[in-house]
């Protein structure tokens, strides 16, 4: 069976280390995905000091399309011969300033690795390299999250929160994305939460 790289990739992303950031690669979309379906490059640990994790071996298996749930996709496949889930999403809106900025898409993920004791783990990529040891932020409701960037992904930067803004994604709106490039721009992101609370529920369901 023919296997996308970027599915190999994201799968290695996935259950390569015990928190792991993903970035986007541009390769052709699996058949068995969405239109909205997101790519991977090598992952990478939290741990910002680090040097990018190498893909794990002995992925076999493309992510399967549990359900569409509005702009969220609930996803289930194998890594390594252990079970990853997660759900996707892209944003409904993206603006840089100033405008017209060129980017690649942003992707969210929020993953759960049951052999890893890993769930409810938020993840972006933001679609260009962040500006060096900037913070990002992650509003939803009244409520900011900072997150720590490293090349084109963040994640939240006090991991202690993550089972909080998870929580509150559920039952939110949107979720508002702020960052700042290389270059010096700065880009708004709202992601529709509307399906979110039904994607995590299908994705967790077959992570048990």
């Amino acid at each position: 069976m023919f296997i996308n790289r970027h599915w190999l990739l994201l799968l290695s992303l996935l259950a390569a280390a015990a928190y792991v950031v993903p970035a986007l690669a541009q390769w052709p979309q699996a058949q068995s995905a969405p239109a909205t379906a997101p790519a991977a490059k090598k992952p990478f640990k939290r741990n910002v000091t680090t040097h990018p994790a190498e893909p794990s071996e002995g992925v076999t298996e493309e992510p399967t399309l549990l359900g569409q749930y509005g702009d969220w996709g609930a996803y289930s496949a194998s890594a390594g011969g252990n079970k990853v889930c997660f759900a996707s999403a892209k944003p409904s809106s993206s603006e840089t300033d100033p405008p017209g900025r060129s980017r690649s898409s942003p992707y969210m993920f929020i993953s759960a690795r049951p052999s890893d004791k890993v769930s409810k783990e938020v993840s972006i990529i933001i679609g260009y390299t962040f500006k060096l040891k900037s913070d990002a932020s992650l509003e939803v409701g009244s409520a900011s999250f900072a997150l720590a960037t490293r090349q084109d992904g963040a994640w939240i930067k006090n991991p202690a929160e993550e089972n909080n803004l998870v929580e509150a994604m559920r039952t939110a709106q949107n979720a508002v994305l702020r960052g700042e490039s290389a270059k010096g721009s700065r880009s708004t992101d709202i992601f529709e939460l509307k399906g979110l609370a039904e994607a995590l529920n299908r994705s967790e369901q077959d992570c048990k």
